[in-house]
C-alpha cells in the first residue's frame, strides 16, 4: 500500500486516516450495509481521494460507526485553506454514488 495509514478502534466505530489525530474540516455522511469495517474504509477512501486529489494539503479520513443494520460512514478529511461549497457537493456523490456503493460493499463482503 505503500504510505502508511492509521486504522484508530474505539469501541464499535473504526477510523481511517493517514495524520493522526484524524481531523475533518469537511464531512459528508452515508449508511452502508454491514461488511467488513476496514476494508470498506479503504475503498471509500480510494475513490473519495480520486475525486477530490486536486484539492490542496487534501488527506483523507473515513470514520465508520456501527449502527442497527451496518456503517455510519462519515467521510471527508483534511484541506489547506477554506473548503469550497462544490468539494463538499464533490464528495456526497461519490458516496451516493450507486456503481460505487455496490463496489464497496461487495468487497467488503457485506450483503448488497
Amino acid at each position: 500500500m505503500g504510505k502508511r495509514w492509521h486504522i484508530q478502534r474505539d469501541g464499535a466505530s473504526v477510523t481511517l486516516c493517514r495524520h493522526l489525530p484524524p481531523r475533518f474540516d469537511f464531512v459528508v455522511r452515508t449508511d452502508l450495509p454491514d461488511g467488513r469495517a476496514v476494508r470498506l474504509a479503504h475503498q471509500i477512501r480510494q475513490d473519495l481521494w480520486r475525486a477530490l486529489q486536486r484539492l490542496r494539503g487534501f488527506s483523507p479520513v473515513v470514520r465508520l460507526e456501527r449502527v442497527a443494520n451496518g456503517w455510519r460512514v462519515l467521510a471527508g478529511g483534511r484541506v489547506t485553506g477554506p473548503v469550497p461549497a462544490a468539494v463538499t457537493s464533490r464528495a456526497q456523490a461519490v458516496l451516493d454514488d450507486p456503481k460505487n456503493r455496490a463496489r464497496w460493499v461487495r468487497s467488503a463482503g457485506g450483503a448488497p
